[in-house]
């Protein structure tokens, strides 16, 4: 498995001193892409590391594109740039530039999402991108001859346009959240300057969404007002559920296989796992925590799931459907839970991000937090102690996840297992 993680400095021009403040900052970044070894005593290592503007988000496209992985990057100096995965292999593997489109005047590109998001190839395959100056961007990705172009682009928000997404079900629909409070939706059928809906569900700057990816008509968004909000896309005058999570939410991600799991990097309040089943299914007006890890000494700015195999054999494959326990009424009995790390990077300097594609990770990171920890159960009262007969019942499944977190200003990224064991119901 692969981990791209990035870093970012932020610098005088070469030669200034501080008090020459009329021009302003570099930006500059770095990527790093690692080989992850769940045996190893150090998963990580380096493979390479690239320099480059600031980078402000970066996801892979969720299909291969000419049998590559494909990763898609925006960053602070208003680009959009694509670059492919050369060889698996622990030591040659790289990535390679491939194509790149400037936004347009003097902005950051803040996101970025694929309209991959089923791991479906759409045709023609696309891109969003949000800026720094409120607008939108719809790209065009030419595969033939590698590269990128806008296709349409206008003013989205009054202030700064933090998130951009897909409805990955009807990729002519796009939702954006922005610093001026707004939740909208455009679709590019018809004239994108003229949103379809105008939400204001949230009180402060909406800063995440994403649309659920194997549940028709579901998005979840996130607010720096600290709550993280279900929609059905159907009604978007008000929201399924309304979770207070403490922290604003900066990114949102739903489980690749697990419908009912959404991870959350909630800033100056750690990350949670978020079980959304009675929302789903029992119109319940709030989501369950799982599990929480709040012990960051900076922002939680970063989180995410992996796709990977772990070697565990009690781990289920991706080629077996996920089934979800239920006690008659549809909720998830998790008996056991218990987050553990298994890799901690040192601090330093710089952000990470890590997503994910096939044997990848990628997302937008920095994380801190200390070697061990055990989640919380769902009753709330810990479970420090496994409960007893249940891991090694016949009638429990074991399920682990692989997950990671990052923090901002201590710039450390974690790795974690979370492993589940979920009751079942014999059958007839």
């Amino acid at each position: 498995m692969l981990v791209a993680y990035t870093a970012m400095k932020w610098l005088m021009k070469p030669g200034e001193s501080p008090d020459e403040n009329d021009e302003p900052h570099v930006r500059l970044g770095r990527l790093y892409i690692y080989h992850f070894e769940e045996q190893s005593f150090a998963p990580l290592t380096e493979v390479q590391r690239l320099e480059m503007a600031a980078v402000l988000d970066i996801k892979w496209c969720h299909a291969p594109i000419a049998e590559h992985p494909v990763l898609g990057i925006a960053n602070a100096k208003g680009a959009v740039e694509l670059s492919r995965l050369i060889g698996y292999e622990k030591k040659s593997c790289r990535l390679e530039t491939l194509c790149s489109v400037n936004l347009g005047g003097e902005c950051l590109a803040l996101s970025l999402d694929w309209s991959t998001g089923r791991e479906q190839r759409k045709h023609p395959l696309q891109l969003v991108s949000s800026d720094s100056k409120g607008r939108l961007s719809l790209l065009s990705i030419e595969e033939s001859a590698p590269s990128v172009h806008i296709l349409e682009q206008w003013k989205a928000h009054d202030f700064e346009a933090w998130i951009a997404a897909f409805n990955y079900w009807n990729t002519s629909i796009m939702y954006s959240g922005g610093d001026d409070c707004k939740l909208r939706g455009w679709d590019t059928r018809s004239s994108p300057r003229a949103p379809i809906f105008n939400n204001e569900g949230h009180s402060m700057g909406v800063c995440s969404i994403q649309c659920h990816p194997l549940r028709e008509n579901l998005l979840a968004t996130g607010s720096y007002d600290e709550h993280v909000l279900l929609w059905d896309t159907r009604n978007m005058k008000q929201p399924l559920a309304d979770t207070h999570v403490q922290g604003g939410v900066w990114r949102l991600k739903w489980h690749p296989k697990q419908e009912h799991l959404l991870l959350a990097a909630c800033m100056d309040n750690g990350f949670k796992i978020l079980d959304c089943q009675g929302s789903m299914v029992e119109n319940k007006e709030k989501c369950t925590v799982l599990t929480s890890y709040i012990l960051h000494n900076s922002l939680a700015y970063g989180a995410d799931w992996s796709r990977l195999l772990l070697s565990n054999p009690l781990v289920l494959s991706t080629a077996m459907p996920v089934v979800h326990m239920d006690q008659g009424d549809g909720a998830v009995d998790l008996k056991v839970q218990n987050l553990k790390i298994v890799y901690e990077s040192p601090t330093a300097t710089f952000d990470v991000l890590l997503d994910e594609e096939d044997h990848t990770l990628a997302s937008s990171v920095q994380a801190e937090g200390r070697s061990d920890l055990e989640g919380s159960r769902v009753d709330g009262k810990g479970s420090g102690t496994k409960a007893c007969g249940e891991t090694g019942s016949p009638k429990a499944r074991k399920e682990t996840s692989l997950l990671a977190t990052c923090s901002f200003y201590d710039s450390v990224l974690h790795v974690w297992k979370w492993e589940t064991s979920q009751a079942t119901t014999p059958l007839a």
